[in-house]
C-alpha cells in the first residue's frame, strides 16, 4: 500500500484556506503515487478551535467545506479531520471530534474520537461527545483501524489512568492489519521522543504497523511540531518526518523496516525551532508582517530578536535601544552589535529627558519620599510607551522579551517591559535562555559574547544586578521546575536539599504574582507546564503548600 502522509499547517477557522492546503497536499501525495492520504486531527478546522465551535455558523460552515472537499476527491481516498454535530435528540455534548473518509465524491465513513482529554492544555469534554465504538474500515483487502490523537495514548504515558476504554484494544479485538492515527499533539521539550516510544509500544501491543500523522504549526500559545512517523508491527521506526516544517510523503507501512533512526535534535535546537515556528505563525496568522521590540543589551532581548529575525526575516524586525541614566554604554553597543549581526534595524531613543520630566511632574506628590522601585518601574513604563508608539505608528506587533524565571517571581513591570502582543521566551527559564543562545552561536557570533558573558541586570538603578534581588538563576530555575512544573509543595522541595528561606521566598513570589501573569501577553509553550493555557490558578486564594 502506498500511503500518503500530509503533515500540514492549518489555520483555525479558515475553512477556504484549509481546503486549499489539504487539496494541495493531497495532490502532491497523488503525484508521488499515494493510494490513500491521511491528514492531521481537525485539519479542516485547525486545532484547538475552542469556543468557536459554539458560534452558530461555525460547524455548519465546517460541514459545507467538508462537502466541497468531498466533491474534489475521486477514487483515491482522503482522511480529513473536522467537527461534526452530535445527534440533536441524544444527551451529551453538542459536537464530535471527527474524521471523514472521503472517496468517490462522498463521505464514505465517519469516525468519532473516543478518548477526549481534559487535562493540561486540553479541554475537549467541554465541546465533544466521545465515540461509542471503534470499528475497522475494510478497504481493498485491508482492515484499517482509524484513531484520533488521544485514542492511542496509553496509561503508561499519561500522568495517571484517565479512561475505562481502549480504542486500540477494541479495534484489534475486531481484527485490523493497519492502525492510523490523525493527531494534533502539541510540542513541549521531550515530547517527540516520548511519542516515538509510545507509538512503538502501541504497535507491539496491536501487532500491526502504525501510521501517525501529526499537525505542524502554531495556534496561539501551542506549537505543533509534526514529527509524523511510521512503525512496523514490532514497533521499529520505519519512517520519520522532519519536525517544524510542512511535509508530504508517501510510504508503504507494510514494507520491512529499514534503520531510519537518527540522532534526536539537541534540546536547544528543538527549543529554537519551536520558538521560530511559534513566532512566525502567531505574527502572520494574526495578520501582521513585522515586529518591534526593545533591545536592552541583555541576553533575553537578544535571543528574542534572533528568533524573530529567523522567523520573519531581518527586514521585518525593528529594535529600539532606550538607554536610561543607569544604562551602561556597553549595553547600547551590544544592542547595535546584535542588530548588525542579525541584519535588523536598531534605533537609539534615550529616555533620560522623559524620566526626569515625569519625576518633576510627580515631585509635588512624592515630595520627601526616597526613590525606590517606583522610579525603576517608571523607566520600564516609559520604554513600554515608546515601543507601543512604534507599534502603532508602523503596524508592528510588539514582542515582549521576559523569560520564565522572571515572570514566575514577578521580576518584570506590568505596563512596562510586559507591554506587547506576544511573549516569545516566557516559557524559557533563564538557564535555558543561555543554553539556546550559546547553541545559536555555535558556528559564529550572532548574540554578542559580551551579552552572554556579563552578569544579567535590569540597569534601573546604579550598579544593579539581578542577583541583588533574585536567588542565583541555577537555584531559582531548579526550584521553579519543582514548584511550577511538578507542582511539589515547599516542604517536598526543601527535603531535596534546597534552603528553606529561598524555597519559601520563591513559593510566595510565584503565588503573589498570579495577577500579573494574568495580564501578560500570551506566551509560546515549550515546556511541560507553561504559564497560561495549561496552568489555571486562581488569582484570589490563600492556600500555602
Amino acid at each position: 500500500m502506498n500511503l500518503g502522509i500530509a503533515q500540514i499547517n492549518s489555520v483555525i477557522g479558515d475553512f477556504p484556506g484549509n481546503v486549499k492546503r489539504i487539496l494541495a497536499a493531497y495532490r502532491e501525495c497523488l503525484e508521488a503515487g499515494a493510494e490513500l492520504v491521511v491528514t492531521p486531527e481537525l485539519s479542516l478546522v485547525g486545532y484547538p478551535p475552542r469556543d468557536l465551535v459554539f458560534k452558530s455558523q461555525f460547524v455548519p460552515k465546517c460541514l459545507q467545506a467538508l462537502d466541497h472537499l468531498a466533491g474534489e476527491i475521486r477514487q483515491i481516498p482522503l482522511l480529513v479531520g473536522y467537527v461534526d454535530h452530535h445527534h440533536p435528540t441524544h444527551p451529551g455534548k453538542p459536537f464530535r471530534n471527527a474524521v471523514a473518509w472521503l472517496e468517490d465524491g462522498k463521505i464514505q465513513h465517519r469516525i468519532w474520537k473516543t478518548l477526549l482529554p481534559t487535562y493540561d492544555v486540553f479541554d475537549e469534554r467541554r465541546y465533544f461527545e466521545p465515540g461509542e465504538s471503534a470499528t475497522p474500515i475494510c478497504w481493498h483487502g485491508h482492515r484499517i483501524g482509524v484513531t484520533i490523537c488521544e485514542d492511542i495514548w496509553t496509561e503508561n504515558y499519561l500522568q495517571r489512568p484517565f479512561y475505562d476504554r481502549d480504542p486500540v484494544d477494541e479495534l484489534t479485538a475486531k481484527g485490523i492489519d493497519l492502525l492510523l492515527n490523525l493527531s494534533a499533539s502539541p510540542f513541549h521539550l521531550g515530547k517527540p521522543l516520548l511519542r516515538r516510544a509510545m507509538i512503538g509500544g502501541v504497535a507491539r501491543r496491536a501487532k500491526v504497523p502504525v501510521v501517525y500523522c501529526n499537525a505542524i504549526g502554531a495556534n496561539d500559545q501551542l506549537v505543533f511540531d509534526g514529527h509524523s512517523l511510521v512503525t512496523d508491527a514490532q514497533g521499529h521506526l520505519t519512517t520519520q518526518f522532519p519536525g517544524f516544517v510542512e511535509t508530504c510523503g508517501v510510504i508503504d507501512p507494510f514494507q520491512p523496516a529499514k534503520n531510519c533512526e537518527s540522532p534526536a535534535a539537541s534540546d536547544p535546537e528543538e527549543l529554537y525551532q519551536a520558538l521560530v515556528l511559534g513566532v512566525r505563525d502567531y505574527v502572520t496568522k494574526c495578520g501582521f508582517s513585522s515586529v518591534c521590540l526593545g533591545l536592552s543589551g541583555g541576553i533575553d532581548s537578544a535571543l528574542t530578536a534572533a528568533i524573530a529575525a529567523a522567523a520573519l526575516g531581518p527586514e521585518n524586525v525593528h529594535g529600539l535601544t532606550m538607554p536610561s541614566p543607569y544604562s551602561s554604554r556597553g549595553s547600547v553597543d551590544d544592542s547595535f552589535a546584535l542588530a548588525k549581526n542579525l541584519g535588523i534595524r536598531c534605533d537609539e531613543v534615550p529616555i533620560r529627558a522623559a524620566f526626569e520630566a515625569i519625576k518633576a511632574t510627580m515631585q509635588p506628590i512624592f515630595d520627601g519620599k526616597p526613590e525606590d522601585v517606583t522610579e525603576e518601574n517608571m523607566q520600564a513604563r516609559i520604554r513600554g510607551l515608546m515601543l507601543m508608539a512604534l507599534s502603532n505608528k508602523d503596524n508592528h506587533l510588539l514582542l515582549t522579551t521576559g523569560n520564565k524565571s522572571e515572570l514566575a517571581v514577578g521580576y518584570c513591570t506590568i505596563y512596562g517591559d510586559m507591554c506587547g502582543g506576544l511573549a516569545v521566551i516566557s516559557d524559557l527559564p533563564k538557564g535555558r535562555v543561555y543554553e539556546v543562545s550559546r547553541w545559536l552561536n555555535r558556528d559564529r557570533e550572532i548574540i554578542p559574547w559580551s551579552t552572554i558573558d556579563k552578569p544579567p541586570s535590569a540597569e534601573l538603578r546604579p550598579d544593579q544586578k539581578d542577583q541583588d534581588t533574585l536567588p542565583p538563576y541555577e537555584i531559582l530555575d531548579a526550584i521553579l521546575e519543582l514548584y511550577v512544573e511538578h507542582q511539589l509543595g515547599a516542604d517536598e522541595i526543601i527535603s531535596r536539599g534546597f534552603q528553606e528561606t529561598t524555597v519559601r521566598w520563591v513559593q510566595r513570589r510565584v503565588d503573589l504574582n498570579e495577577w500579573k501573569r494574568h495580564q501578560a501577553a500570551p506566551g509560546l509553550r515549550v515546556t511541560s507546564k507553561a504559564f497560561g493555557i495549561g496552568r489555571r490558578m486562581p488569582i484570589v486564594q490563600r492556600f500555602v503548600g
